[in-house]
This record gives structure tokens, C-alpha cells and sequence, in this order.
């Protein structure tokens, strides 16, 4: 809800071990991510005169004060005083301190913080030694700015100042320090001091929970979206079965199927995975997965946030038919240098941040490797014969992200890539057949290289009364497939998907009073694909290893544009109307120019303080997608045509409670036109102009609705409940065939979306423990998807050879049945160590710790058990049980 009145903001409160950080949006109902706050410093301190007559009395006032945006002190209260004239003469004093005022986002606010007035005695003897000290979480080394020190004799606590730092006065002699801090086991020291000593101490508290869950205070700025799921730190980092990977937990979440147990790729209210986009701070990544299948190309530590938009997404989030996904980069920490490293079966990742604070620079630095293709190259080698043919996998990643204040702005400069290998290797050395004294045939060998790089430069500064951002981002994608034969051996063909790209864009958002909010911007990016290909990889009828052929080097030119406004208005507290418009040029250069008109809108209503009606409605467009995303595929393939589909949300949001939320939506998008091409309808874009086929245009619906119930980090768990029902329908062309197997028609018919599961539910819960352990688990269920054969065998029906024999012909696409329906339970487990400046977790994550087996396709069997008996048909169910255990190590300093 937006008041009428001045609007108090207040923010998601965090405790890291960097300090307080706060998530919030840079504009209310933007997407969030996590900002630090920087706390005042005492600049003018105003000492507090002794009452009259208490002269030789030694005590202490603790103040709550509150320091505006100019660092004055504007309120001040005693929080606990032994004598009314103590307390009188600290708040007099109070009202002349100065601070430099804290700092959120480059802006002054104000904050309430906790200050101490010290009254010395003169008749006391002066204090003849000192204790300067810090006081640190142990494990983390985070300033513990709500410790207290107890110390004997004296009767009222000190506490540090904003930086875990304290310096206390005291006699000679032995004393007793009791420290405590809540969440924290209070902690006694002893020290003896003696006549001039100055001792310098650290005193490190031990968390009664190592990285505990705790309560985030949410806030209740209006959303201009219809529909966010938003999860921070341990909620995409702990979930059991996903192996820490932030991007496969959207595979938990409403509204999404799966291609397979176990894969990554979702499908989002009916559609591809192609048609999701999936960002890094605004920048999209191409391939979210190693070798298509493995663990994340970002790492997790590098992220903090996930923002989930099932379905009709904010207006800048353009040239997509589908959902969208951004995960938030961690907000540097400005205190200290923080490295966490981490090891398990297949991986070892490190991640580096190093704050300068002499210049305002952040610099961090992550980067992966697995060594799992290294053991499986070695163990093939050691297997195989010396120069036979041989597994070659690896893949690698890195992150970088450079941030610098330049006056009221701040640039960023942030640089992500990733590379897999996978092949088969072909014989170097001559090889003899095993029993025979005869040369072994010459042995082909192929293999996949996939890779990406983007770097993405990006400034933000005020504009006008308001915020611009400016970016440049630079990126490189391919895909290559190449074969070769030995021995010895020699590369025989190749087939690469090259693209180049370059983009520029810009946004500028105002506030327009209390109700009316501006955004403005614009992209345009420029794209450059190449197909190499040659030898065995060429298509039928090119000359081979010939440059000057266009079939075996074809390029294509595209240019993408757009500009989009957005306007968010709040007519009265409880309403919020947000209408947006779109427009896209899409350019293959010298061949066709789409050009699009997205109308956007998304309403909300708060009937109570705990429940808000939601509707929305958007025009969207995308180039043909081929199942996932591919190089090339989105630009040689705008000769085909746009894909246009219309999306419509309705649904309500209730929150009962500060630990509960509960989420409905019902959904209808209407599918105007796809192009989705299979991979073998791909491949065939090689060749520039007409593909050997005409493109699989289609039209078709999605509909259904999901149900959430959550509960956020807090109270030492987190966890969620959610059920999808989903439909997806296609209309095309499909073959009909008799009983002989033969093509006797075709016609338009409406089926089934090969990735349609009906059914889907998932329930996640992890809990944290005294002790540092962690226990959690995953249920998942989803019916089966149909039978239609995209990736597997045709689905067949029996029929009767020319004979009267039994055998399997092919179904019609329109009459196939689905596959059985699947369950799973995923577990998670671990246990953490707090050092002194080091914290060590162990866990265990177990994708399918109940041994299901997934039904992936049948197989079509006939088997004859007499020679003169008819053959026997039989449906065989194949699949295999994906068990993936992962055993891992942490480091966090």
C-alpha cells in the first residue's frame, strides 16, 4: 500500500558478518537486492558536566539516540540511570554531539543508535592501566556493535562503538570481564593489569547458531508486479537436493515443471526452457548449467537473492514469451577482507572480496573448477589400451565484479564465463582386434565444446531529480561439435554456432510526488552469428573445408532494439495501477525487420492489511527457441517470424502472520504463435535462407492455477508448500497412420506440450540447531509427461503386418498416452564449526535419497518364443534412478 502521507521506509534488516546490511529496492516495488548500511561516527563530541554535589561519583548513562540526516541529534532518551541528575546532565550534553550521518545507498538517513555517557569521579585515584579491545563473533570475525561488557566492581555495562571497539580505564589489579551479545554465549575473561600497562585484547563470542535463519523485518512498499517469489541467502543456498546451486531452486517453485528428475532446465507455465530468461544483475545468462546437466556456471556465494516471476514479468524485461529469473549479486562488504573456499565430489570453487577503502573500491573475485573430468580422462586412459581411444571432460567458471564511487554515482564492472568439454577421443596408435591377430577398423571420435563470456560495464548517477544507469555489455557464445578418426588421429569435420554480441542501455526512473513513479529506458544490441561448418559436419552438397562456400561459413547480422516506459500510480492508499508499454525492433540484417507493441498492466488491491487482490495482463514476443537456449538459434532464426503470446494473471496474496505468507494464481496465456523448433529442426538452420522444411509454426493455450504457503527465514527455519496444476496445448499439423504403418493424412489436431505435467507438487523445510547442525528435506511429485517422442522413441500402438501378424506401428500424436507418474524425497545435512576466525561447515546432500526411478520413455518390444508362434508385443518402461550424493566442505574466513 502507498499513504497519501510522507512514507516511512522501513528496510529488511540483516545481520551479516560484514555488519547490518539491509535488503532493499533501489526504488519501491523494484526488484530487491541487499544493500549495506554504513553507521554515524562520532565528529563533535559534547562532555557531560557532573551534577552539582556528585563530583567524586563514578557512573555511567546509556543514551538511545536519534541522529537525523545531517548528523545532528534530534531525539534522546536514557535507556537506564541510577540518579535523575545523571540522566538530566547526558541528555543536556547529548543535544550538542555531531555525527557524520549514516549512509544507506550514497544517501544520508536517519538511524536510532545506543551511546554512553561516563561520569569519572575526581575522588577516585586515576586509572593507572588501559584495556583496548574489539569484540568479534567467533567464526566470522563480525564487530558485535550490541555487546555489552560487564565488568567487576563497576555497576552499569560498557558497550562498544560502532566498530566492536571499546577502551576501558581501569586500576591495577586482577578484573573479571563478562561479555554477552544476544544470539550469542556470554563469555567471561580475566585480566590482570599492571602500573602503566595498555593492553590490547580481542574478544571472540561464540553464536549459539552458526549462521542462523534469522527473522527478516519485511516491508510493506507496494510491488508492481503481479506475481515475485523472492528467497535470500540459506533459502537458495540450503535447499536439500540441489547441491547449493541458487538457480535449481526454481525447480521447487510453483508454476514449473521439469524436462527430467534431476535437470535444471524448468518449464514455466507450459512453455520451453528456452522461453525463460534468466539474469545476473540484468545481465542474461546464455547457459545456466555445466555440460547442460551439472551444477551452476555462477557460484553460489556470488549470489544472495533470487527474484522468481512466473509469469507477466515487469516491462524492462523484454524478447522473452516466458518467465524470468535474476539473481542478485552479493553486496560488497566494505569492512574486511572475507574469502570462502569450497570442495566436493566434483568441485572446488573459491571466492575472494578485498574492500580499499583508501580509494572506495570493491573488488571480488570467484571462480570454479571440477576435477571429476580429470579423475573420469585418467580412469579411462588407465582402462583403455596405450593410444586407444579416451573421455575427455572438464569445465571451469569465473566471476568478477569490480565496484568504485565516483562522486554521487557508482560504476560496476562485472565479468562472468564458463567452459565445458566433453568428448570421446579417437585411437592415436594402431589398435588389434582382442582374440584376432587383425588390425582393428579405424575408430571415429566426437565431442561437444560449449562456452560463454559476458562482460557487462555499468554506471548509475542522479539525473534530472531522479536515477539514471547506463550499461555496456560485451559477450561471446559457442557451441561446437566436432569428429574426428584414428588412428592416427585426424579431425574430420566440425560444426560450430559462433555469436558475437554488443549492447548499450539505458534507464531513468523518477518519483513524481507520493503517488506517481517514472521509469524510462531503452537497449540496443547488436549480434553477429557464425556457422562453421565443414567435413562430416557440412551439410549435404557444400565442398568441404571450402571458406568461400555459404553453406560451410554462413554469417548473419542482427539488430535488437527497444524502448519501454512505465508508470506506477497510486490513486489512493489501498490501489496500485502500474501500466507499461514495450516496443521491439527485431532486424536480420538485409533479409526481415519485426517490429512489436507489448501494452503491459498490472493492478493491486489491498482489501485488509494482510490480504491484496493482484491481476495483470501483457503482450509478449520472442524469436523460435529450440528446446534450451542455443548460439545462433535467436538470430539466423528471425527469418521465420516472431512467436507472440498474450499473458493474463489473476490471484491474491494473504499474510496472516509476520512468519506466514500464503499465494494464489490463476493463470490463462494464450500462445498466438510459436515457432519451436526440435534438435533436428535446428541443425537444419545451418543453411542460410529456407530450412529444408518449413518452420514448426503452431498455436496453442496454457492454462491452471498454483497455490504457496511460506515461511520465510526466521525463527531458526524456513520452508515452503506449493501445488501446480498446468496445462499446455499446441495446435499442428500431425501425420495419421493406418495399421500398416503408412502416412495416410495429415491434419491439424490439438495435443498435448511435450513437457506438460499435469500435477506438480514440492514442499521444502530446512531447520537450524544448537550446535551448528542443519537438518533438511524436499518432497516432489509430478505426473507424467506425454508420450510424444521428441527426444525419445516414437510412441507406437499395435498393428498387423501385410501377414496378419502382430507388430508396433506408430500412434498418431494426438491419441499418445503419458508416462507414469514420479515422487522423490531429497535430504540435506550438516554441521558447523565456529573457529576463531574461521568457520568450517560439512554437509551432505542426497538428490533421491528414496532410490525412484523415473520412467523416461518406453521401449517398443517384439519378441517371438517359437519359430513358428506369432511375435509377442511388449511395452517396456526404461529409465534409470538418478541418485546423486554430494559430500562437501566450506570454508568461510
Amino acid at each position: 500500500m502507498v499513504p497519501s502521507a510522507p512514507q516511512v521506509v522501513e528496510f529488511d534488516i540483516q545481520t551479516t558478518d560484514a555488519g547490518l546490511s539491509i535488503s532493499e529496492s533501489p526504488h519501491p516495488g523494484e526488484d530487491a537486492g541487499t544493500v549495506e548500511l554504513i553507521p554515524p561516527t562520532l565528529v563533535t563530541h559534547s562532555p557531560a558536566r557532573h551534577p552539582e554535589g556528585l563530583e567524586d561519583t563514578t557512573t555511567a548513562v546509556p543514551l538511545e539516540l536519534l541522529v537525523d540526516e545531517q548528523g545532528a541529534v534530534s531525539e534522546a532518551r536514557v535507556t537506564e540511570s541510577l540518579d535523575p541528575r545523571f540522566s538530566a546532565a547526558a541528555l543536556s550534553a547529548a543535544q550538542g554531539l555531531r555525527f557524520s550521518p549514516a549512509r544507506l545507498r550514497e544517501r544520508p538517513v536517519a538511524v536510532r543508535m545506543r551511546f554512553v555517557y561516563y561520569f569519572q569521579g575526581r575522588a577516585q585515584a586515576p586509572p593507572r592501566a588501559w584495556i583496548h579491545g574489539h569484540v568479534r563473533a567467533r567464526g566470522s570475525r563480525r564487530p558485535l556493535l550490541d555487546a555489552t561488557l560487564h565488568i567487576s566492581g563497576q555497576s552499569l555495562p560498557i558497550s562498544p562503538d560502532a566498530q566492536g571497539d571499546f577502551e576501558l580505564p581501569l586500576p591495577t589489579g586482577p578484573h573479571t570481564i563478562e561479555v554477552r551479545a544476544p544470539g550469542y554465549k556470554p563469555t567471561t575473561f580475566q585480566e590482570t593489569l599492571t602500573d602503566g600497562q595498555r593492553l590490547t585484547v580481542i574478544y571472540r563470542l561464540e553464536p549459539l547458531r552458526l549462521n542462523p535463519y534469522e527473522t527478516l523485518v519485511r516491508d510493506e512498499r507496494p510491488r508492481t508486479e503481479v506475481t515475485r517469489i523472492t528467497l535470500h541467502e540459506q533459502e537458495i543456498r540450503e535447499v536439500p537436493g540441489t547441491q547449493g546451486d541458487p538457480f535449481r531452486v526454481v525447480m521447487l517453485m510453483p508454476g514449473v515443471g521439469g524436462l527430467a528428475s534431476g535437470l535444471g532446465h524448468p518449464v514455466i507455465r507450459g512453455g520451453q526452457p528456452a522461453s525463460t530468461g534468466f539474469f545476473l544483475d540484468g545481465v542474461r545468462v546464455p547457459t545456466l548449467y555445466h555440460l547442460f546437466v551439472g551444477p551452476a556456471v555462477v557460484q553460489p556465494e556470488f549470489i544472495d537473492t533470487l527474484d522468481f516471476h512466473p509469469g507477466a514479468p515487469p516491462v524492462q524485461y523484454g524478447r522473452l514469451l516466458g518467465g524470468v529469473v535474476e539473481g542478485r549479486v552479493s553486496r560488497p562488504r566494505e569492512d574486511r577482507l572475507h574469502v570462502s573456499a569450497a570442495l566436493d565430489f566434483i568441485n572446488s570453487s573459491l571466492l575472494v572480496e578485498v574492500p580499499i577503502a583508501s580509494t572506495g573500491t570493491h573488488v571480488t573475485l570467484a571462480g570454479r573448477v571440477s576435477y571429476t573430468g580429470l579423475l573420469l580422462t585418467l580412469a579411462s586412459k588407465v582402462a583403455a589400451q596405450k593410444g586407444a581411444e579416451s573421455i575427455d571432460a572438464r569445465f571451469w567458471d569465473y566471476q568478477a565484479r569490480i565496484e568504485q564511487r565516483v562522486g554521487d554515482g557508482r560504476l560496476r564492472l562485472l565479468a562472468l564465463g564458463s567452459s565445458d568439454t566433453l568428448a570421446e577421443r579417437a585411437p592415436t596408435q594402431p589398435q588389434r582386434v582382442p582374440g584376432l591377430d587383425i588390425p582393428q577398423d579405424p575408430i571415429d571420435g566426437v565431442g561437444v565444446l560449449s562456452r560463454f563470456h559476458r562482460m557487462d560495464l555499468r554506471g548509475t548517477h542522479p539525473l534530472a531529480g531522479g536515477e539514471l544507469e547506463v550499461g555496456l555489455t560485451a559477450g561471446l557464445d559457442a557451441l561446437s561439435f566436432t569428429w574426428e578418426r584414428g588412428p592416427p588421429r585426424v579431425p574430420i569435420g566440425e560444426y560450430t554456432l559462433r555469436e558475437q554480441s554488443l549492447a548499450g542501455r539505458l534507464r531513468w526512473t523518477r518519483e513524481l510526488g507520493q503517488t506517481l513513479r517514472l521509469a524510462l529506458g531503452g537497449d540496443l544490441e547488436h549480434r553477429r552469428a557464425t556457422v562453421v561448418a565443414r567435413g562430416n559436419g557440412a551439410p549435404v552438397g557444400s565442398t568441404y573445408f571450402d571458406d568461400d562456400d555459404p553453406l560451410t561459413r554462413p554469417t548473419s547480422e542482427a539488430r535488437l532494439s527497444s524502448a519501454f516506459a512505465e508508470v506506477r500510480w497510486a490513486p489512493s492508499p489501498d490501489w496500485m495501477v502500474v501500466p507499461g508499454v514495450r516496443v521491439d525492433a527485431y532486424q536480420l540484417l538485409g533479409e526481415v525487420t519485426h517490429t512489436t507493441l507489448e501494452p503491459r498492466l498490472a493492478v493491486r488491491h489491498a482489501l485488509t492489511q494482510t490480504l491484496v487482490l493482484k491481476a495483470g495482463a501483457g503482450l509478449f514476443h520472442q524469436a523460435p527457441t529450440v528446446l534450451v537456449h542455443m548460439p545462433v538459434m535467436d538470430t539466423s532464426a528471425l527469418r521465420h517470424g516472431l512467436q507472440e503470446a498474450l499473458q493474463f494473471d489473476v490471484g491474491a496474496e494473504w499474510k496472516p502472520h509476520e512468519a506466514w505468507e500464503f499465494n494464489a494464481d490463476v493463470f490463462y496465456n494464450p500462445l498466438l504463435r510459436s515457432v519451436e523448433f526440435d534438435v533436428r529442426q535446428a541443425l537444419n538452420l545451418r543453411r542460410r535462407g529456407v530450412t529444408a522444411e518449413p518452420p514448426p509454426t503452431a498455436s496453442g493455450e496454457a492454462y491452471g492455477f498454483e497455490l504457496m504457503a511460506r515461511h520465510p527465514l526466521g525463527g531458526n527455519w524456513f520452508g515452503w508448500a506449493s501445488y501446480s496444476f498446468l496445462q499446455s496445448r499446441r495446435r499442428l499439423r500431425i501425420d495419421r497412420y493406418d495399421d500398416q504403418n503408412q502416412r495416410v493424412a495429415s491434419e491439424e489436431a490439438t495435443v498435448p506440450f511435450a513437457f506438460e505435467q499435469a500435477h506438480v507438487f514440492n514442499a521444502a523445510l530446512s531447520y537450524k540447531f544448537d550446535g551448528g547442525y542443519t537438518v533438511g528435506a524436499v518432497l516432489h511429485f509430478n505426473t507424467g509427461r506425454p508420450e510424444t517422442g521428441e527426444l525419445t522413441p516414437h510412441p507406437m500402438r499395435a498393428g498387423l503386418d501385410d501377414e496378419g501378424q502382430p507388430k508396433w506401428v506408430r500412434q498418431d500424436r494426438d491419441k499418445v498416452g503419458r508416462l507414469p507418474s514420479y515422487w522423490r524425497v531429497d535430504l540435506r545435512a550438516a554441521k558447523a564449526w565456529a573457529l576463531d576466525d574461521l568457520t568450517l561447515e560439512l554437509s551432505l546432500d542426497l538428490l533421491n535419497a528414496s532410490l525412484q526411478q523415473e520412467v523416461l520413455f518406453y521401449e517398443y518390444v517384439s519378441e517371438q518364443t517359437a519359430p513358428e508362434s506369432p511375435p509377442t508385443l511388449r511395452r517396456a518402461p526404461r529409465g534409470f534412478p538418478v541418485i546423486l550424493p554430494m559430500l562437501g566442505l566450506k570454508g568461510t574466513y
